[in-house]
């Protein structure tokens, strides 16, 4: 068995060299700090992922099931079926085009076109933060709750779900937050005052209240969270990696495998946990029935056998799709298709629309950090002003 010393706070700051470390010694170590299992490879990532029988996510240990209850991201089986294919149909790849595509569009030239006069942001609270909330108060669909509504949701219940996985409780804040999401959403689908929206479909589906509720929190968790540090770490890759950008620059249809590249150096959820139902052996290790085992998604993206010169952003790369920042098998990213919208669509508006765009040199360090969600702090920028006849994309 691998023990690795590694501290919480060095995988905040900068995982990947330690992950590297491990993955040299083998595919799978146990890591004191964090009580767990850590799996760093490719393969053993989606052996894991792709096993619920063995690996699962169903345990009262679940930080997110203990906030808002029972979802699809925290069941199995039938159960998990039964949460999740209510949702399958609207975040299809052409669903989500024909659903989302003018609105993101519209929110993006909104947010751009607010601060283009200004020469200077910070671009994950001017751009990427407020697209990510809006997309996902219109989903939602429920009356009252505009993007400054759903970003004190989320707010309160993702502190919450944070501190629950750091052995805390659920804080009164977190707990109010979401009788409030559930007070909206329940007297929405009573009324039958929803639109067309998620809420909406799922309630049509025959998904209890609760289930529906549940899984609008994770929605709005995931659709956030995830969507925000997607764009802030593809803004900050190509801020700090010049030669990429000119590339982009000088080829616009590199954009959508630049973000690709992105997501496999720096993935906006670095790990995901699953529990042991059994005791098993895995890349030499020998775990037990209940073990945490987390798999380091950010491990996985980096490994060499797969990515040649790992550690490089290249937005040529031709395998950049092969990462695993969406997860693999039967709890992958639901809404990978909207994430990936919406981040080509805010990356392309600020490339184009703002000249000479580039980091300010004298604001904070925009570097990603987070040992569970990795996203730059802020993205303080610069750019010329624009032409008042420049065309917009």
């Amino acid at each position: 068995m691998q023990n690795v010393e590694v501290s919480t706070g060095e995988l905040e700051q900068d995982p990947h060299a330690a992950l590297a470390a491990m993955r040299t010694a083998g595919p799978v170590a146990w890591v004191e700090s964090l009580g767990a299992w850590v799996v760093t490879t490719r393969e053993m990532a989606m052996r894991v992922m792709r096993d619920p029988e063995t690996f699962t996510v169903d345990d009262p240990r679940f930080s997110t099931a203990q906030v808002v209850g029972p979802s699809m991201l925290s069941l199995d089986h039938a159960d998990h079926a039964r949460h999740r294919d209510p949702f399958e149909a609207p975040f299809g790849l052409a669903q989500t085009r024909e659903r989302f595509t003018a609105f993101v569009e519209a929110e993006t030239d909104r947010l751009v076109s607010a601060i283009e006069p200004l020469g200077r942001a910070d671009l994950r609270r001017a751009v990427a933060g407020p697209l990510s909330v809006a997309v996902v108060a219109d989903s939602l669909g429920l009356p009252g709750t505009d993007p400054a509504t759903v970003l004190d949701w989320y707010d309160a219940i993702s502190a919450s779900v944070t501190g629950v996985s750091a052995g805390c409780p659920v804080t009164a804040a977190g707990g109010e937050a979401f009788d409030l999401l559930y007070a909206h959403v329940a007297k929405a689908i009573a009324t039958g005052k929803v639109d067309s929206s998620l809420v909406a479909h799922a309630a049509q589906a025959g998904l209890d209240t609760d289930a529906v509720v549940a899984n609008a929190a994770v929605l709005m968790f995931g659709g956030i969270e995830t969507t925000e540090g997607m764009i802030t770490n593809a803004l900050w890759h190509l801020l700090t990696n010049q030669d990429q950008l000119e590339l982009v620059r000088a080829d616009p249809e590199l954009l959508a495998n630049a973000i690709e590249e992105s997501l496999r150096l720096e993935p906006a959820a670095a790990t995901v946990d699953r529990y042991a139902t059994r005791d098993v052996e895995l890349g030499g290790a020998t775990i037990r029935q209940g073990d945490l085992v987390t798999v380091s998604l950010a491990g996985a993206n980096r490994d060499p056998a797969v990515f040649p010169s790992p550690d490089s952003y290249d937005v040529r790369r031709p395998n950049a799709r092969r990462h695993l920042a969406f997860a693999s098998g039967p709890h992958i990213c639901l809404g990978m298709h909207l994430a990936r919208l919406e981040a080509q669509t805010a990356l392309r508006h600020l490339l184009t629309r703002l000249p000479d765009l580039r980091l300010d040199p004298s604001g904070p360090s925009p570097a990603p950090h987070g040992l569970v969600f990795r996203k730059p702090r802020t993205i303080p920028a610069l750019w010329s002003h624009p032409s008042p006849h420049r065309p917009k994309p």
